[in-house]
């Protein structure tokens, strides 16, 4: 029983652990560059330019950031490696944290509608931002691939798997845990566009984790969120329910308030497990 009650390693988050997440980014990003120049001399070839190896480059990074952190944090200060809950959960919590998701986006599109794209700051801003994603890849199974698969795994171990649990195993309380995470995430993204789907979805994931201890219900839920936003773009050429669904940007939220309000009082007050995590 001892053993099952410390198969997942209590490590803390700190700043430290923080810059040691960034320098593991930093050499799987300097990895995968030196192995484009050696490739470049080699084939006279700029692997830049090709989509999976984009797609490759964010996954070694973000594997060196998890790496780094399980190497010099976690092992070091608790004996342990670094493992995670993945266990899959009843159906009826699908059933309510699906609904409670698509609320959460409705929502989130009508207060990110309401940041200017045009202006001497915003206006140059979100052209910017926009000419960069067009580069990022014309693919759209590479787009599926690093949206709905890769960028949900490694960012919920990192943002809740490590930040958010670091925090909590620090004694933090665990709303205040779940915020600053998620507004960590919204950072990272580094423009406003996405900072406020970031961040309540971030909320919305922490609060999953922490009622359901597993890291399953976050990543689907999140590739789901990002599934979305891929086909959107896809075949409408905007991120917008509204204009998919052709109605008013106040009636998406409507219906985005009216799910998130129900399914947020099913999942917290009438469905009160709280799994443990052993």
């Amino acid at each position: 029983m001892a053993d099952m009650e410390n198969k997942y390693p209590k490590f803390t988050f700190t700043w430290i652990g923080g810059l040691v997440l960034l320098a593991g980014l930093f050499v799987g990003t300097m990895i995968t560059s030196f192995f484009n120049v050696f490739w470049m001399l080699t084939f006279k070839e700029n692997l830049q330019y090709r989509d999976w190896f984009f797609m490759i480059s964010n996954a070694v990074g973000f594997v060196g950031a998890i790496a780094f952190f399980d190497f010099f944090i976690v092992r070091r200060t608790t004996g342990k490696k670094l493992n995670f809950n993945f266990s899959p959960t009843n159906f009826y919590t699908y059933l309510l944290i699906f609904p409670l998701m698509i609320g959460m986006m409705f929502i989130s599109e009508f207060i990110t509608a309401q940041i200017p794209t045009t202006g001497p700051f915003f206006g140059k801003y979100y052209d910017f931002f926009t000419q960069l994603m067009d580069k990022l890849t014309d693919d759209p199974i590479v787009m599926i691939i690093m949206a709905v698969i890769c960028a949900p795994i490694f960012e919920e171990i990192i943002f809740r798997g490590i930040i958010q649990k670091g925090l909590m195993n620090k004694d933090v309380e665990p709303w205040k845990a779940i915020v600053f995470s998620s507004i960590i995430f919204g950072l990272v993204h580094a423009n406003p566009w996405q900072f406020v789907g970031a961040v309540l979805l971030g909320c919305v994931l922490g609060l999953i984790y922490y009622k359901t201890k597993s890291l399953l219900l976050p990543m689907l839920l999140h590739g789901f969120n990002n599934l979305c936003s891929t086909l959107l773009i896809t075949y409408t050429k905007t991120e917008s329910f509204a204009d998919a669904f052709k109605v008013s940007e106040w009636i998406i939220l409507a219906i985005g308030i009216v799910l998130f309000s129900l399914f947020y009082y099913l999942f917290m007050k009438k469905y009160k497990v709280h799994y443990s995590e052993i």
